[in-house]
């Protein structure tokens, strides 16, 4: 049964006369709908947050946090299930991201308790005084925060989490795609005590409420991950004001004649095809060594028909649909892209709706535009390179640079991979998708400003204040 939620204003339920429906890409079933507010609500939520509130101590910051982890632990199985109906993707897929959800906010939790200053001296040179200098980081007044579709709980935590332990008021607008896993999540911050005028959830449209507060000077940061496009556009509308972009990535998974074959194929599998393909840290592009290509290939065409894709309920499904059959079809129209241009496909092309089968293409060319843009589903373009220093070169040869794993047993090919890569996190015999809350995320080129990963996220949405004693 479809379910109504409404928005939520400074911690109050909004319930208007215009929804936005949510759909299950599997069947197009109405999965839900929820409220979408106005200029008018966006106004309420600002004023909120801005007016004048004791602040939230280091303590009940992680409090808040630490309880949260604790009820999305509890609601796991309704969230799985609430991802899955919105997105398509399969159960084990949700699963895991509920548990990656409650790893983020335990670990937010920590970091809401350590200290983040540090003290100077002043006399150090000869026209210094006997002063002290201490630092401390004083959260931006208001975050406005716009997420993606593709990870409706793991990526709003990953902005939200930051936030309430640096004690940033924030105003969320998750995907028009996927709101209603956000919504409960919301209400789930609500539950283990965060006070309403810190968080706003809403949808609306862009002209009326997204453009206005990306805009609205009132809001000090503004934090996205998303398209490139949009993100782009978002910076010129942002005007002067703090953003951090997180626009997504191009990531290869380069597989060099020493590498673990076996440990290869599965990272390959991995990268390419969970998450149906849509991460921005999914391999996008397989770059293997000519002397072992044609024994990867064949091992990796083995591994990839072990995913079936299918009924994203069905226990037994491990590739669900992508987000919509618009995305299926120009994903579809991809893969026609470079079998035009000399590509081979050696597993499945097959799309049904919005499900797309597990496809490996073989002999891409490094600039078709396959491999230079990023296809965003379950597509797996083999590159042959001569050595580690071509397979760098075809690495760097796209407008992104977000992350890249490399599969190697050689320390000089892994120096030169670690000094060449134009990326910003090599992963040595791990895919590009390892990512832990604890780390700097994020990329260089068109992959992004800023870095994400709990401690950086809150030096974000912080700014340091010296105090001379």
């Amino acid at each position: 049964m479809a379910i109504e939620l409404p928005s939520y204003i400074a911690g109050e339920a909004v319930r208007t006369n215009r929804w936005l429906n949510v759909y299950y890409p599997w069947d197009n079933s109405l999965t839900g709908r929820v409220a979408m507010v106005g200029p008018e609500h966006l106004n309420q939520a600002i004023e909120a947050a801005l007016a004048g509130h004791p602040p939230l101590t280091r303590y009940q910051r992680h409090d808040i946090l630490r309880k949260a982890a604790g009820l999305l632990a509890e609601h796991r199985e309704e969230l799985a299930q609430l991802i899955c109906r919105e997105t398509g993707l399969c159960m084990r897929e949700t699963m895991y991201e509920t548990g990656r959800s409650s790893d983020v906010l335990e670990f937010a939790a920590m970091e809401a308790l350590n200290d983040d200053g540090q003290v100077f001296s002043c006399d150090i040179s000869p026209q210094g005084k006997a002063r002290k200098i201490f630092t401390f980081r004083q959260p931006v007044q208001l975050v406005g925060a716009i997420t993606p579709f593709n990870h409706p709980l793991n990526q709003v935590a990953h902005k939200l989490a930051p936030a309430i332990a640096a004690g940033a008021p924030i105003l969320l607008k998750p995907s028009e795609k996927t709101p209603l896993t956000s919504i409960r999540f919301c209400e789930i911050l609500y539950e283990a005590g965060l006070p309403g005028w810190m968080l706003s959830m809403f949808v609306g449209d862009i002209d009326e409420v997204v453009a206005p507060m990306i805009a609205d000077p009132r809001i000090e940061l503004v934090s996205f991950t998303g398209s490139v496009a949009v993100g782009k556009h978002i910076a010129s509308m942002a005007g002067y004001k703090k953003t951090c972009l997180e626009l997504g990535g191009n990531s290869p998974l380069i597989i060099l004649e020493d590498a673990d074959l076996d440990q290869a194929v599965t990272l390959a599998a991995e990268g390419c095809f969970r998450n149906s393909g849509q991460r921005c840290t999914a391999v996008k592009r397989v770059l293997v060594q000519e002397s072992i290509h044609d024994e990867f290939s064949r091992r990796f065409v083995e591994k990839a028909r072990e995913y079936v894709a299918g009924d994203p309920e069905d226990p037994d499904t491990r590739v669900g649909t992508v987000i919509d059959e618009k995305a299926a079809i120009e994903i579809e129209d991809a893969i026609k892209g470079a079998i035009s241009d000399g590509a081979k496909v050696l597993c499945g092309n097959k799309r049904e709706g919005a499900l797309i089968a597990p496809t490996v293409i073989d002999h891409c060319k490094p600039d078709s535009d396959m491999v230079m843009d990023e296809t965003f589903g379950p597509v797996a373009p083999i590159i042959r390179v001569k050595d580690v220093e071509e397979a760098c070169k075809v690495a760097n040869s796209t407008e992104f640079g977000l992350q890249s794993g490399v599969v190697t047993n050689n320390l000089a090919n892994i120096r030169y991979c670690i000094k060449h890569l134009k990326v910003g996190a090599v992963n040595i015999n791990e895919g590009p998708q390892h990512d832990m809350p604890n780390i700097p995320f994020g990329g260089v080129k068109q992959s992004g400003i800023g870095r994400e990963g709990i401690r950086y996220a809150m030096q974000e949405m912080t700014y340091i204040k010296c105090v001379v004693m």
